[in-house]
């Protein structure tokens, strides 16, 4: 891939493994500098990180955290002098089930992570932004934010807030400073750990290109966001699902 990131600092939640790591594996060899951010490293975070440890570095980040946030952010702009993008992908799924089975620990639990947590990261990453050269965020939703499945009324609920606050940001963001971009991703089906084995063969063959997508598709779709060759592209959704929502 081309370097469309040379010279970018790019933070991205969630990104010790599955979505998170494939964006920032993608980033990477687009040029750019990336920290990565969880609750914990795993087995392929750390391969990664040594992999590129010229490149890339691990922070602890409680997304719905305001001060974890305002601490992160300030030590990237210390050490990396900006913040040219920022991914919010963090985010979890509720327990399965009808809506009137959904307890409200658990619906603000997922509420809390997904739609809070970037809209904290939002507000953060465009504060330094803004006052620096501009940027890229992008905020990692779903094609369950934009039509429902069964037993899962928390998720469609924060990954459609997620798909409007990201218009809301957009038009604030052009209205304000003019040079911070703001955008959706919208992923079907991924080949990750979140998906049973038993469940991939099934979902493939419910998706019109006949097979499940990799976290690098996800990645490339946020290199192009991340990148000047977005620059006139902002409050758009970018639907990575395979045809599945087309149908």
């Amino acid at each position: 891939m081309p370097e469309l990131l040379k010279g970018k600092v790019a933070l991205i939640t969630g990104a010790a493994t599955g979505i998170g790591l494939g964006i920032a594996e993608r980033f990477v060899a687009a040029g750019a500098r990336v920290i990565l951010t969880g609750h914990r490293t795993y087995e392929e975070t750390n391969t990664f990180l040594n992999q590129h440890s010229k490149t890339t570095e691990f922070k602890t980040l409680e997304v719905t955290d305001e001060q974890d946030w305002q601490t992160v952010i300030a030590y990237i702009v210390q050490h990396y002098g900006k913040l040219d993008i920022l991914v919010n992908n963090a985010g979890v799924a509720p327990k399965p089930g009808p809506i009137d089975e959904e307890t409200l620990e658990d619906w603000n639990r997922v509420i809390n992570i997904n739609l809070t947590g970037n809209f904290l990261g939002i507000k953060h990453a465009m504060e330094v932004m803004k006052d620096a050269n501009g940027g890229s965020i992008i905020n990692i939703s779903s094609v369950e934010g934009i039509v429902a499945f069964t037993d899962n009324a928390a998720y469609n609920a924060s990954k459609g807030g997620t798909r409007l606050l990201t218009k809301a940001a957009a038009l604030d963001a052009a209205k304000y400073y003019k040079n911070i971009r703001v955008n959706s991703v919208h992923p079907g089906a991924i080949d990750t750990k979140i998906i049973p084995k038993k469940l991939k063969q099934g979902m493939a063959q419910l998706t019109p290109l006949g097979h499940i997508g990799q976290p690098s598709d996800i990645g490339n779709i946020c290199v192009y966001l991340g990148s000047d060759y977005a620059a006139f592209t902002t409050g758009a959704e970018f639907v990575i699902d395979g045809g599945v929502t087309a149908q």
